[in-house]
């Protein structure tokens, strides 16, 4: 684990525009396993996470049409959450930062890090519209 005044302002970044923190299984089960539109955000300490995840994820959710709620767990931070939403995500591998759509409970839509490192924010918005506009 990090220690939480490093990782705060990381936190902060996507709360701060409307995402709620997760940090139990629970919450993440509860959340993700009901009607309606998802996104989740796997946040993380990474430059890949700074620059170009985050950014991406704030800017898809100012999209006209977006998921109805908007929740994040921490990567190296609650482990119990991280993992639900992992197993959730699942068949994809573990992956960190990572995006995931999820509509009446299921997984519809994912970005694993290796979609995230090297590209623009931008793009990766776009990515995420999409799927916004097809399932939402």
């Amino acid at each position: 684990m990090y220690p939480e005044y490093f990782v705060a302002p990381m936190r902060a970044d996507l709360t701060n525009a409307g995402f709620q923190e997760l940090k139990d299984a629970e919450a993440v089960k509860s959340a993700v396993e009901r009607e309606g539109t998802v996104f989740v955000m796997v946040n993380s300490v990474c430059g890949c996470a700074a620059a170009m995840a985050r950014p991406a994820a704030k800017l898809a959710a100012q999209h006209e049409k977006h998921p109805d709620k908007l929740v994040t767990v921490f990567a190296g931070m609650e482990k119990d959450a991280v993992d639900e939403a992992r197993r959730l995500m699942l068949p994809y591998p573990p992956s960190s930062p990572a995006m995931a759509l999820f509509k009446d409970g299921k997984l519809v839509h994912m970005i694993e890090r290796h979609q995230i490192e090297g590209r623009p924010a931008q793009m990766i918005a776009d990515n995420l519209i999409d799927a916004f506009e097809q399932y939402c």
